[in-house]
C-alpha cells in the first residue's frame, strides 16, 4: 500500500470514529429528552410563575381541646412521669379567624398535628397546613413545620411550602399567645404569616 492510501484510510477511520461518536451523543440526548431521564430543567413561566411577591396574613388560631366541639384531639398520651407532656401527639382541625374571637369571620382551618417533643420545657413540634377557604386564596394552603416553645412570648416557625396560589411558597410565621385558659387547655394564638410566593 502506498503512503497516500494508508493516510487516506487512517483519515477515513478517524472520520468514521468521530461520526459514530457524534451519532451516539445525538441518540443519547434524544432519548434523554424523550423521557428516559426522570429529571429535567424547566422554565418557570411554563408553570405560570411570574414575579415573586411577599404577602402578610394575620390570623387567629383557635385550639379547643375540651368539650363536644374539640378541634384538637390527643391520639398519643404523654408518659406519666413527664412534666412537659413529652410524647403527647394531638391531631388538629383548628379554625383560623380574622379576629381573636371564635365568632369572627373564619378564613380557613389549621389541619395537622402537634407533638410535645421536649423533655426540658413545653416545646411542640408543629406540622400543619393552613387551608384557606375564603376569597382568592380559597383552596390554597401554606405548610408550617417547626418548633413552638409555647411559653415564649414570640415563636418563629418556617413556612416550608404550599399549594394552589402558594406553590413554591417559603417564609415564616410568628406565633403569639393571645389567650390561654389553664382550666380547659383552650388557646387562641395570633399568627403573623410572612410568605414569599408567585
Amino acid at each position: 500500500m502506498s503512503i497516500l492510501k494508508k493516510s487516506s484510510m487512517a483519515k477515513l477511520s478517524e472520520n468514521t470514529l468521530a461520526a459514530h461518536f457524534i451519532f451516539t451523543i445525538f441518540i443519547v440526548s434524544a432519548l434523554a429528552e424523550n423521557g428516559s431521564s426522570f429529571a429535567r430543567t424547566m422554565d418557570k413561566k411554563v408553570l405560570g410563575m411570574k414575579k415573586e411577591k411577599l404577602s402578610h396574613f394575620r390570623l387567629y388560631w383557635h385550639d379547643i381541646v375540651g368539650g363536644k366541639n374539640a378541634t384538637a384531639v390527643p391520639v398519643v398520651f404523654p408518659s406519666r412521669n413527664s412534666t412537659t407532656a413529652f410524647g403527647m401527639i394531638s391531631v388538629i382541625d383548628d379554625p383560623l379567624t380574622m379576629g381573636p374571637e371564635l365568632s369572627s369571620k373564619m378564613v380557613g382551618r389549621a389541619q395537622g398535628f402537634y407533638s410535645a417533643a421536649s423533655q426540658q420545657e413545653v416545646g411542640l413540634l408543629m406540622a400543619m397546613n393552613f387551608a384557606f377557604m375564603e376569597g382568592k386564596y380559597n383552596g390554597s394552603t401554606i405548610t408550617i413545620l417547626g418548633r413552638n416553645t409555647v411559653f415564649s412570648k414570640v415563636r418563629e416557625m418556617p413556612v416550608i411550602g404550599g399549594s394552589g396560589l402558594f406553590r413554591f411558597a417559603r417564609g415564616y410565621v410568628e406565633a403569639r399567645t393571645h389567650r390561654f385558659d389553664p382550666a380547659t387547655g383552650d388557646a387562641v394564638v395570633q399568627y403573623d404569616c410572612y410568605v414569599m410566593h408567585y
